[in-house]
């Protein structure tokens, strides 16, 4: 079996390296097999599950900090296929159900984007370098391939596209800043690399996970509707995974 780790969208503790303010450093987050679940479902043979992070308790122990004050909900995918097809989510028909039975849907790039930048979190973690715009291009780079990659783009064309965004924001850094992004870019896009950051496309016989982004605003999580369809034959199947009952 090969397996490969499809990053739909990527850690964002990551982020605040672009201006120097700390050092480098990859946040592993581990991951259990589909088989592991309570909620694990199959389509054909392929066995999905996920895992929803929505507590402060589990956003600071997956990502480093709390995302959730960064207005963004994580929820990690778990896909073993088994299958003769090649699976891919379907990002506009994937929503995540709060125990309200209310639907949000994934957030579009340049929402996460802007959650990202204006956040209190990233700003208390750029000790001081402000709420507005310290993100930076790396930033805009990274968030907009991470999601790109999930829409169905190329690294290549998401990281140009995610570094346009930066860009338009305003966070193109000059000077010595200028250097320092430049080699937080080459880092990361580096980590990136090394964690198969590719195509949605799960192949035949790959075990892959990654995380999607939901509003922060579900504040509880209740269930994963996730649809997925095979690449050959078209055919779309939607889930509904339900979450365990967690509690800070």
């Amino acid at each position: 079996m090969r397996y490969t780790t499809a990053v739909w969208l990527i850690l964002t503790s990551l982020l605040c390296t672009s201006l120097g303010c700390t050092p480098y450093k990859s946040q592993e987050t581990p991951f259990r097999p589909p088989q592991a679940y309570t909620n694990m479902a199959t389509v054909a043979e392929a066995a999905l599950a996920a895992q929803a992070y929505d507590t402060s308790t589990q956003a600071k122990e997956a990502f480093g900090f709390d995302i959730l004050q960064a207005g963004l909900l994580p929820v990690q995918v778990v896909v073993d296929n088994q299958s003769p097809h090649g699976l891919r989510v379907v990002p506009e028909q994937t929503f995540l159900i709060d125990t309200k039975e209310q639907y949000w849907s994934l957030l579009s790039q340049d929402k996460a984007y802007a959650r990202l930048e204006k956040s209190d979190e990233f700003a208390r973690i750029a000790k001081g370098a402000g709420k507005s715009g310290f993100l930076g291009a790396a930033g805009g780079a990274i968030v907009g391939a991470a999601i790109g990659i999930l829409g169905g783009e190329d690294f290549g064309t998401a990281l140009g596209k995610g570094a346009a965004v930066g860009a338009a924001g305003g966070a193109i850094l000059g000077g010595a800043q200028g250097g320092t992004s430049n080699e937080a870019t080459r880092q990361i896009s580096e980590d990136l690399a090394q964690k198969n950051l590719r195509n949605t496309t799960i192949q035949p016989g790959d075990l892959a996970r990654g995380f999607l982004f939901f509003p922060q605003e579900a504040v509880a999580a209740k269930a994963l509707r996730l649809q997925v369809v095979q690449t050959d034959t078209k055919k779309t199947q939607t889930l509904r995974l339900e979450f365990a009952s967690t509690a800070d």
